[in-house]
């Protein structure tokens, strides 16, 4: 991420946000797009690659895509701020809210607007649902920062959130996947998963990175140095992420090209439930953070980390489960795209009623 504008520029010049992203993370809509089109234009032109994929397999799931995604998760995990865990205990108000909102609020608005937009179609479904459980632990770093949040407040809620899916996801996607939907007497027949396949590729494919980041991060620390770590290493594999993830879209256009060039409207389906749910996540967020007052870094904070999700994971737990060509893998890929220049918008929002609350502020102590 480039850095933040110089002391000659006031701090109320919001407009600068897009400016404060860095290159790759500016135009990711763009990087997605484009390799969507060369992995249509690959799988028109190669159509051997699924063979060729499908030669060596790690699971269910081919080597190359299995490397291509443990490179999307490292980077990220690496970023984790893990020796933050200390202070967790620090503001109670902010970590019940924050636990409120990201482990039973979140997923809950993920599967009631899964089941209302698509209701017919359940492997997008499906795939909403587990893109719900996946809270977020990297991009809304960013947004944090660009909405002037609480920095170490939102390095304790990612480390938290990243320990938290290791114990709790598959067990949150067998009760969102099967027994919630038994309960309240819809169909469970059309989606097809073992809690056992989403533990694996949990433990894989979130696991196998998490210790390689906790690990590199503490050697890289002890002997370097912080600042070395944050300001010279991370930079180096922070895009990496994003060249995974682009791998693997890549791979999975050029095996799916013609199921989704033959229903295009199914991006602007998945599209919609994601908009609502950022916008409904983010509002209610902000909300309960202003109502236990706790001021607007700490609120900004609380409503980036719960209105965010780990797309990443979510596209390798759907891959490993229910294969590279599932619309469950689609839904995921499709969210990235969604998510950037939605909460580049809420980075507005926020900064906007941030001057509010200020001007409130204020207007309180003249009056006092």
């Amino acid at each position: 991420m480039s850095d933040a504008p110089g002391p000659q520029m006031p701090k109320s010049r919001e407009e600068a946000v897009l400016a404060r992203l860095s290159l790759l993370d500016r135009f990711l809509p763009v990087w997605i797009l484009l390799a969507m089109a060369l992995g249509l234009l690959l799988g028109r032109l190669v159509p051997s690659v699924q063979s060729a994929l499908d030669s060596v397999k790690v699971g269910q799931t081919s080597l190359p895509i299995a490397l291509g995604l443990l490179l999307m998760m490292y980077p990220v995990l690496a970023k984790v701020r893990y020796e933050e865990m200390g202070h967790v205990t620090g503001d109670r108000r902010l970590l019940w809210l924050s636990l409120l909102l990201n482990w039973i609020i979140g997923p809950a608005l993920m599967f009631t607007l899964a089941w209302v937009f698509l209701a017919d179609q359940p492997a997008f479904r499906t795939g909403l649902i587990v893109i719900g459980l996946a809270r977020c632990i990297a991009m809304v770093l960013i947004w944090n920062d660009l909405a002037r949040g609480d920095g170490e407040a939102a390095a304790l809620l990612v480390a938290m959130n990243s320990l938290l899916q290791i114990a709790a996801y598959a067990l949150l996607g067998t009760f969102y996947l099967r027994i919630l939907p038994g309960w309240l007497g819809l169909s469970t027949q059309d989606v097809e998963f073992s809690t056992w396949d989403i533990t694996k590729a949990v433990v894989i494919f979130l696991g196998i990175p998490l210790v390689a980041g906790y690990v590199t991060r503490r050697i890289g620390i002890r002997t370097r140095g912080r600042q070395w770590y944050e300001q010279r290493f991370l930079p180096r594999i922070g895009p990496f992420a994003l060249y995974g993830l682009l791998f693997t879209i890549v791979v999975m256009f050029a095996l799916q090209g013609d199921a989704i060039t033959s229903d295009p409207s199914a991006v602007a389906r998945i599209a919609l439930p994601l908009l609502a749910y950022f916008a409904v996540m983010w509002g209610v967020s902000f909300f309960l953070g202003a109502r236990a007052r706790l001021g607007y870094p700490k609120t900004a904070t609380l409503a980036f980390t719960a209105a965010g999700n780990n797309f990443e994971l979510a596209i390798a737990v759907s891959i490993g489960v229910w294969g590279v060509t599932s619309g469950q893998a689609l839904a995921g890929v499709i969210g990235p795209l969604i998510e950037v220049p939605a909460l580049v918008a809420l980075v507005y929002v926020s900064l906007w009623l941030r001057r509010r609350l200020e001007r409130g502020r204020v207007l309180d102590a003249s009056a006092a």
